[in-house]
């Protein structure tokens, strides 16, 4: 038996009977389910780098709204389909305070977070002209948007951005805009995983080519003001979120709520549709909905098909997190840099310890500390690489879930691993690296 931090037998035995054929490619929940048998045999607390969860505490301004609103009975009644007047009111000054963009307040839709969001969008813009049925994904990306395209049994298409930074992004997307099938192209940006953020000069590209060839940009602003190399923290004050909307109005926004404001378990996000956008008439919609109207089609044909509104009384939390991000009295980036600070420190453990970091710049610049960082280690592929990290106690996902193309990474998230849990990961990894000197 390897003499590893966390017993290898208890480890072993714990893989064989989780089933899971591969724990490289199984899902974020399996790994963390595997994990969590582990912990409750043995009692050791592992680094847990695998779930994309908040680690800080939910916005008290939104906590004490939605007391007030359930206080005041709004859970006795269903709320409006296309969200409450307040809410539409604030996101649209959120939109012109933090991205310096004008989107009227009723083209701002609550959703049941960014991930509803997101299955809605690639539902509609399917059915938006019948010549487009194809998704262009910008890789890496979150796992779940691919899910949910193989559960619509929809079609998509998809690239690794590492080797398409800067003026080669341009050639590659038009090779695909061309065609002529592809509907909407999809990206977050910070980007989940690698945490690559898109330069001023890439997001003009996407852009232009979106209005070139009648594209659809769904720009997942999940991290919202998180590229913490930048101050985005001040409402109204330049710099502003990076955004496509800045170079085409043939985009959606989807904005979440779970990071930036710590408030994931209440699942709500908003939907920003460019004001042309809304409007745009399609009789290929008819065939679906009862309207020609994009905007319409979407809030009262597929959000309302997914749920009857967003829960009512998180719509008041979110409405009085907004309100006091604009008015400048909640200064939401300033709490979340914690993230990048933990980031920097965890990176050079591993880095001083025979780790590389794979996306490690966007164009000429070294990424950005924050949310998620990647790591790969000589010899190992990622998959083999999440296997034997599990026997010292630390846990990742593989980069292949996330479509990838660098098949040796691991994508590391920083916001449940404690500070003082620090010393056990410079132990568990120094101890790793004695053991694993030139690789396996």
């Amino acid at each position: 038996m390897k003499d590893t931090p966390i017993p290898y037998e208890v480890v072993s035995r714990h893989i064989k009977e989780s089933n899971i054929r591969n724990i490289g490619k199984s899902s974020i929940r399996e790994i963390k389910r595997l994990i969590n048998g582990i912990e409750k045999e043995t009692g050791q607390k592992y680094v847990r780098m695998e779930m994309g969860v908040p680690g800080l505490e939910a916005a008290e301004i939104g906590i004490q709204a939605e007391i007030k609103a359930l206080q005041s009975g709004v859970a006795s009644v269903y709320p409006e389909i296309e969200g409450i007047a307040e809410l539409k009111i604030e996101a649209s000054r959120f939109a012109k305070l933090f991205l310096d963009i004008d989107v009227d307040p009723n083209h701002c839709v609550p959703t049941v977070g960014s991930m509803q969001g997101g299955f809605a969008a690639f539902i509609t813009l399917s059915r938006f002209h019948k010549e487009k049925d194809t998704t262009l994904l910008i890789d890496p990306g979150f796992p779940v948007h691919r899910q949910q395209h193989i559960i619509l049994g929809q079609k998509f298409d998809s690239f690794d951005i590492y080797d398409f930074r800067g003026e080669k992004l341009r050639d590659k997307l038009e090779s695909y805009f061309s065609r002529g099938n592809i509907h909407s192209i999809l990206y977050s940006n910070p980007n989940n995983p690698s945490w690559v953020c898109f330069t001023d000069k890439e997001l003009r590209i996407i852009g232009e080519l979106a209005t070139k060839y009648e594209v659809v940009i769904l720009e997942d602003l999940a991290y919202f003001a998180m590229d913490f190399r930048k101050d985005y923290s001040q409402p109204g004050v330049p710099p502003y979120q990076p955004t496509v909307a800045k170079y085409t109005d043939h985009y959606i926004l989807l904005v979440s709520s779970s990071k930036v404001f710590s408030y994931a378990g209440q699942r709500i996000g908003l939907m920003l549709i460019s004001n042309k956008l809304f409007d745009i008439r399609s009789e290929d919609l008819l065939r679906f909905y009862t309207t020609d109207i994009f905007g319409r089609a979407m809030i009262y044909g597929t959000v309302y098909a997914l749920s009857a509104g967003v829960t009512h009384s998180v719509q008041y939390g979110m409405t009085a997190m907004l309100k006091a991000a604009n008015d400048g009295t909640f200064n939401f980036v300033e709490i979340v840099k914690e993230y990048g600070h933990k980031a920097k420190i965890m990176k050079k453990l591993f880095t001083d310890n025979g780790f590389r970091i794979v996306y490690d710049m966007d164009e000429d610049d070294p990424i950005a500390d924050g949310f998620y960082f990647t790591i790969s280690y000589p010899g190992f592929s990622g998959e083999e690489l999440l296997e034997e990290l599990l026997y010292y106690g630390v846990s990742a996902i593989a980069l292949a879930i996330t479509g990838s193309t660098r098949k040796e990474g691991l994508r590391a998230c920083v916001s449940l691993v404690l500070r003082d849990q620090f010393p056990a990961l410079e132990e568990r990894l120094k101890r790793f690296y004695e053991q694993h000197p030139t690789g396996k």
